[in-house]
Formats: C-alpha cells, sequence, structure tokens
C-alpha cells in the first residue's frame, strides 16, 4: 500500500506503508542511531513526534521484549529508508512493522531519509502528516501549518501511581543503600535499571508531586526524570523543584536539567532540530574529559539567562557549544542534558550516579553529626 509525508513547507515524499494504516500528525525529527531503534520506538521523550531514523537499515535485528523503554510505543510515526526483510536476532520474538500495526504507529518506508533530513536541517522541526490516503494530498498544507503541538504529553506519559523498586541485589548492603524519589515526567526503563544497578531504592512518584509529599517519603535525594515537550509546559513540577533546592540531593537528566535551571530563574529555547541519537561529543569543563553521549531533546538552556542563577555550566556540547551540564553554587543539586545511563561510551558517563551517590553520602553524615 502506498503511503505519503506530507510536510509544512509543502514537500511531499511517496512510499509504502510500514506499520499501521491510517494517518498521523506530529512534529518530524531525525535521529542518527545507526542501532536502538526499538528504544527510539518506546520513550517516552518521543510523545507526539514523527521520528525519521537516518541510518538507512532499520529493523534488521527485530524486536524483543527486554529493550523496551516503556510498556508501548510512544511515537506518533515512524520513517525508515529501508525496512529489514529478514530481520534475525538470537533474543527477537518479533519483527519491527508487525510492533508498529500492534501499538497502531503509522509509518512510511521507501522514502529519501537523508533528503528529509536535509530539510529538517535547513528548515528546523516541522510539522507533518504521514498518511495512507495518498488523493489530494495538497489539501493537508494549510491543515499543517495551523496544527499545534499538544502540551500536555508529560501527564501523558507519567506514571499515574507511586510504586517502589528495590535496588539490585549485590549493588551495596542495606546499610549502604539509598532511598531516592524519583519525579517521574516520562522516565526511561534504562535509567530506573542505572540507578537500582548504583544501589538505589527507588519511590517513582508522578509529575504532579509536591514538594511535601516528596519529602514525607523522607529519601536521601531526588531525581527529575528525562520526558518529552516544552519544558516550561510543566509549571507543577517547576514549582515542586523549586521548593526540593535546599531540602535534599537533586539529580536532573534531559527534561529534568532544563526543569531545575526554570526552577532557578533560568530560561529554555526551542533548538532549530535538537540532538537525538548516540553520538554527541560533550566536554566536562572541570576535568577537560571528553565523552561521547545519547541524547534525545529539542530545548536546550539558554546559558545566557544562569548569569543571575545560583547555577553555573559543568558541561558543554561541542559540536554546538550549547549547555549540557549545570551545578549549583551552593547546594547538592546538578543535571546532565545527556543520558549517562543510554552509554554509548558504552560506560564512561556513569560517573554522574557515582556523584550522585557522594552528595547523599555526604548528606547522611552531616544528618548524623
Amino acid at each position: 500500500m502506498k503511503a505519503a509525508l506530507v510536510l509544512e513547507t509543502g514537500k511531499v515524499f511517496i512510499g509504502e506503508s510500514y506499520g499501521a494504516t491510517g494517518e498521523a500528525v506530529g512534529e518530524v525529527v531525525f535521529n542518527t542511531g545507526m542501532t536502538g531503534y526499538q528504544e527510539v520506538l518506546t520513550d517516552p521523550s518521543y510523545a507526539g513526534q514523527m521520528v525519521c531514523m537516518t541510518y538507512p537499515l532499520i529493523g534488521n535485528y527485530g524486536i524483543n521484549s527486554q529493550d523496551d523503554q516503556s510498556k508501548k510505543a510512544q511515537v506518533q510515526g515512524f520513517i525508515v529508508k529501508e525496512a529489514g526483510r529478514h530481520p534475525s536476532h538470537w533474543q527477537m520474538e518479533k519483527n519491527l512493522s508487525r510492533t508498529l500495526a500492534q501499538f497502531g504507529v503509522v509509518g512510511i518506508k521507501g522514502i529519501d531519509t537523508r533528503a528529509l533530513t536535509r530539510i529538517i536541517r535547513e528548515h528546523g522541526v516541522l510539522r507533518g502528516v504521514i498518511t495512507t490516503q495518498i488523493e489530494h494530498l495538497e489539501e493537508w498544507i494549510p491543515r499543517l501549518t495551523k496544527w499545534i503541538s499538544p502540551t500536555d504529553v508529560v501527564a501523558k506519559v507519567s506514571t499515574p501511581e507511586i510504586y517502589t523498586l528495590p535496588a539490585i541485589s549485590g549493588a551495596r548492603t542495606e546499610s549502604e543503600s539509598y532511598h531516592v524519589v524519583v519525579m517521574d515526567f516520562g522516565i526511561k526503563k534504562n535509567i530506573l535499571q542505572a540507578m537500582q544497578e548504583s544501589g538505589f531504592k527507588l519511590t517513582v512518584v508522578p509529575h504532579t508531586a509536591s514538594a511535601e509529599q516528596i519529602l514525607e517519603r523522607n529519601p536521601d535525594g531526588v531525581f527529575l526524570s528525562n520526558g518529552p515537550g516544552d519544558p516550561k509546559a510543566v509549571a507543577e513540577g517547576i514549582e515542586t523543584i523549586r521548593s526540593l533546592i535546599d531540602k535534599r540531593p537533586i539529580f536532573g537528566i534531559c527534561l529534568g536539567h532544563q526543569l531545575l535551571s526554570l526552577a532557578l530563574g533560568g530560561d529554555t529555547y526551542k533548538m532549530k532540530f535538537g540532538h537525538r541519537g548516540g553520538n554527541q561529543p560533550v566536554q566536562d569543563l572541570q576535568s577537560k574529559r571528553v565523552t561521547i553521549t545519547s541524547q534525545n531533546h529539542g530545548y536546550a538552556i539558554a546559558e545566557a539567562s544562569l548569569e543571575q542563577t545560583p547555577l553555573y555550566v559543568t558541561h558543554r556540547n561541542l559540536n554546538d557549544q550549547s549547555v549540557e551540564g549545570v551545578k549549583h553554587r551552593d547546594f547538592p543539586v546538578f543535571s546532565v542534558q545527556y543520558h549517562p545511563e543510554a552509554g554509548p561510551g558504552p560506560s564512561e558517563s556513569l560517573y554522574l550516579f557515582e556523584e550522585f551517590t557522594d552528595l547523599m553520602q555526604k548528606r547522611r553524615a552531616q544528618d548524623a553529626t
């Protein structure tokens, strides 16, 4: 079956239907990862977006039940050049096309994804539609220019209920483990697992949890998760973070990183086409060490806005010099824009969880004296 991708610029790509049939509207972004398409599909940070994979062959190792980052596919649409016809892997349980259809994700294959990526790099993130109804495609143009991205995406991916996760056995003894409350703005499974392996006992709370609800659980620290959308739309989370700054050690990743800066008086902006993939070079400004990082974000911290805040820049992206990490000058509070748990390095950024542990250890020692 034929399918079409129509962009708000008027550009039309004709290909073949892949996954579910019908139509899907969303922001069209690109991901430069050569692997990890299953993680992309199920990452809540992609909620509401249609993802173009720049690597030309996608689906060649199938889908398994262990690499999902959430309980369902989160992307609005999926765009590939070539879909693997005969996927093969010892862990494979089903193919990508069947998975997309199962979760109702409309996809398209067989288009020039390099040309699409060039368009996005030139114009920035674009509104688009993937449709299997390919008659009268020109009628979509005025509809797309009026389409507005939803602002409640975090509410759709955050946990509705509080739940707990134990530290993974053998990571630390019971007395050495630390209790961390996780504010869930759309957290990935791999982040939870990385913290469990770091010896953290986790209590995961909804994005609407108040500072009082978090502190009554007497955590050693608070973690601010990744998530989708414009950080300025997460007003309740920003207010909660502001109230927690001097109460507990805080560590934020991705959206949590942006929310932390907003809570302390900083500002954020929408990037032209964002950082999405596993090949972003980031330098730790203190050690001068450079790590290759995995990222997925379309917003960033405006560095100039930090001058009037208690935050200072600790990490910088070497491609575009954007802010990749900040720390508080007075309190044990820090955050990074990238995903240390994803590990394209493969594990060179896990020291950030150790740094969080050290902050909680110092806090515990102070409380004991």
